[in-house]
């Protein structure tokens, strides 16, 4: 990988941007409410951050990255994405992911970073799996595909 998953999402992502994101919002704030709301979600993304930057599979990742930036891009995604009140005005998933030769693994591995901070955050499994669905569809637009990765 050439750099870190600058905007990502995971969230992250993380997860999504015009039409597309419009359509999988929630039509109400409840699961925005249930992350904590903004603060909440602040707090959330500190920690990923941190475990991000420990994780010895995704911390290549994000050292180089603007950290301050990522975590307020993903504080907003995940905001909008829960039915709050945040407007994303970040790139979409696919032009800021297209040359950074993300594999599945990588992906899976943030993924599972992310879990253990919402674990941590007492948020409850129902509501992680909820916001989870919403991140998953992402995955398209960040992995790259085998047949344009870089070949070694």
């Amino acid at each position: 990988m050439k750099n870190p998953f600058v905007s990502l999402v995971l969230a992250a992502g993380l997860l999504m941007a015009g039409s597309a994101f419009a359509q999988t919002a929630p039509q109400n704030d409840q699961l925005y409410k249930a992350f904590g709301e903004k603060a909440g979600l602040v707090a959330l993304m500190d920690d990923f951050m941190e475990r991000l930057l420990a994780d010895p599979r995704t911390g290549p990742h994000f050292k180089p990255a603007n950290q301050q930036r990522v975590k307020e891009q993903l504080v907003d995604q995940l905001c909008s994405l829960s039915g709050g009140p945040c407007v994303y005005k970040g790139a979409d998933m696919k032009s800021s992911h297209a040359n950074l030769e993300i594999k599945k693994s990588d992906f899976h591995a943030l993924v599972e970073v992310l879990q253990q901070s919402m674990d941590a955050k007492g948020i409850p499994f129902r509501r992680q799996n909820e916001m989870l669905a919403l991140l998953a569809p992402m995955n398209r637009d960040i992995i790259t595909p085998p047949e344009t990765a870089a070949k070694p």
